[in-house]
């Protein structure tokens, strides 16, 4: 097993929890996330666990074959890409339904396709879904990666100094998260993502959806990288691409089902009709994304270069990873109004306190950097925990009573 897989994930544990009180538990997330490592070293303490691979064409085809036969096992039985025979879930069902001991079933898939559409109907009630996502910079460093629940305990108390500068942070983004990408050499993490694209559109868009034009595919992933962090709207997207807009929307959930893009949310305090509800698009993985624009660091770095939103779309996407497995139980927006006030990430409770994230590429922050989670406060009052501006500068700078600047490694390096 290579060292990058030996890397602790934080999702370890959640499996471990959810094991031993589930009867089924599937792992959610992008292909090459490591859900395979994670599942053997979930259950490699448990006697008796059967691991079939789903990959392996002998094991498809007896899943196939008999479904109900494949599925007739007494201990734990792991069952790696769930997705590529749906048909198993029938079965698991009446399994688990006539025996109803947790840890009965721990499986993985590469696609939400899966949990959104096929497992409710299988599973209420009997299933966990766990997302995993690519390393965290928390677990790439071996650091704490606790900065949401930080956040909403402490609030402005926060403070961390940093060693990073702004070109650390641009090495980080165009990494990424994916085990294999951490451990290569730059030239040869280039090999790693061409692989990987064309593995995603030639197998895994094509296992959820029959595809006419794969060049429109790649076409679309070109653009939606260069609009990284940016506001999501279908109609331009379709203007820009020259594909259609309803094909165009299907593609956008394909993209999002396998684990590439993320659609942000937009944010609504309900007390004001001036905020947009458009989403915004962010990629899973900034590696990813900086490979299809062609920008490495010294290039995101540059005054015409994607450094500002590659940094966002980076921050945002920590923080989705934060949040599943932070203590909080928050949930990640955008915010905008009619007027272009805006703040790059809103965390929400489920009982409203809310906290603001900003995000500047720039060792230095200015007064109009603030505006927008100044804006948050005024609307929001006690509800509103606290307001950062992460960026590549070196130390904590206070800017009023609930507002502070913040090195952007905060978001690993700081602890509960």
């Amino acid at each position: 097993m290579e060292a990058a897989d030996l890397v602790p994930r934080h999702a370890e544990g959640l499996v471990a929890e959810a094991l031993a009180d589930t009867r089924v538990v599937l792992v959610n997330g992008a292909r090459q996330a490591g859900k395979s490592t994670l599942t053997r070293l979930a259950s490699a303490d448990r006697p008796g666990t059967v691991i079939r691979l789903l990959d392996d064409p002998a094991t498809l085809r007896a899943a196939r074959d008999d479904p109900t036969g494949f599925v007739d096992q007494d201990g734990l039985l792991v069952i790696d890409e769930i997705q590529l025979v749906p048909e198993l879930l029938r079965p698991i069902k009446v399994t688990v339904d006539l025996d109803p001991t947790p840890g009965r079933f721990l499986l993985t898939g590469s696609s939400r396709i899966l949990a959104l559409r096929t497992v409710p109907d299988a599973l209420p009630g009997r299933m966990e879904v766990i997302e995993l996502w690519p390393f965290s910079q928390g677990e790439i460093s071996g650091a704490p990666d606790g900065f949401v629940d930080a956040a909403f305990r402490h609030g402005p108390a926060l403070a961390h100094s940093s060693t990073l500068r702004r070109r650390d942070y641009l090495e980080r983004i165009v990494t990424g998260g994916f085990p294999e990408a951490v451990r290569r050499a730059p030239r040869r993490r280039t090999a790693f993502f061409d692989s990987y694209l064309s593995t995603l559109v030639e197998r895994d868009v094509l296992e959820v959806a029959n595809i006419e034009r794969r060049g429109d595919l790649f076409k679309l992933l070109g653009l939606l990288a260069g609009r990284a962090a940016g506001l999501l709207v279908p109609a331009t997207l379709a203007g820009q691409s020259g594909i259609p807009r309803t094909t165009l929307t299907r593609y956008l959930e394909l993209l999002s089902s396998v684990f590439l893009i993320k659609s942000v949310p937009a944010w609504s305090s309900g007390q004001t009709q001036r905020a947009v509800g458009t989403p915004k698009l962010a990629f899973v993985d900034t590696g990813i994304a900086s490979h299809l624009i062609g920008q490495d660091a010294a290039r995101l770095g540059e005054p015409a270069g994607a450094g500002g939103p590659m940094m966002e779309n980076f921050v945002v996407m920590e923080l989705a990873r934060q949040l599943t497995w932070s203590a909080e139980r928050a949930r990640l927006y955008h915010y905008r109004t009619r007027d272009k006030v805006e703040v790059d990430a809103v965390l929400e409770t489920p009982d409203g306190r809310v906290v603001g994230v900003e995000v500047k590429a720039g060792a230095t922050v200015r007064t109009e950097d603030l505006s927008g989670l100044r804006h948050l406060a005024n609307l929001l009052g006690d509800r509103f925990v606290a307001g950062y501006v992460l960026y590549t500068g070196a130390q904590t700078l206070p800017f009023g009573d609930k507002i502070r600047a913040l090195p952007a490694d905060a978001l690993w390096c700081l602890a509960p």
